[in-house]
């Protein structure tokens, strides 16, 4: 998937997907994996790295969020992966099967 398409689907107006998108168009690397995920198994992962990263202080954008919309997805989900430039912030992008829409986004700063 082309820099230009993943960065037209980080416009669902949440201030973390703005920031992918920024932080995609100002020199970052986008990559969106070929086949699914069930998203149960993603909303178990995930979940678990939300009380990490609380218990931990490790900052993150959306996480919370993520884990609600995957929870109430329900089907095959591809994943993505946006690195600012710099490698300060990690966004991932959790995408319909088909790769046509975001279901969610959450990014996680990068332990320097």
């Amino acid at each position: 998937m082309e820099k230009d398409q993943i960065a037209d689907l980080l416009r669902d107006g949440s201030e973390v997907t703005a920031l992918a998108r920024a932080a995609l168009l100002g020199g970052g690397v986008g990559i969106v994996w070929g086949g699914a995920t069930a998203s149960e198994s993603l909303v178990k992962v995930y979940r678990r790295r939300l009380g990490l990263t609380r218990r931990t202080g490790q900052e993150t954008l959306g996480l919370e969020r993520a884990v609600e919309l995957l929870s109430g997805y329900g089907s095959p989900i591809r994943i993505g992966q946006v690195t600012s430039p710099g490698g300060h912030w990690v966004y991932m992008l959790f995408l319909s099967e088909d790769a046509e829409s975001l279901i969610a986004c959450t990014g996680v700063r990068q332990p320097r």
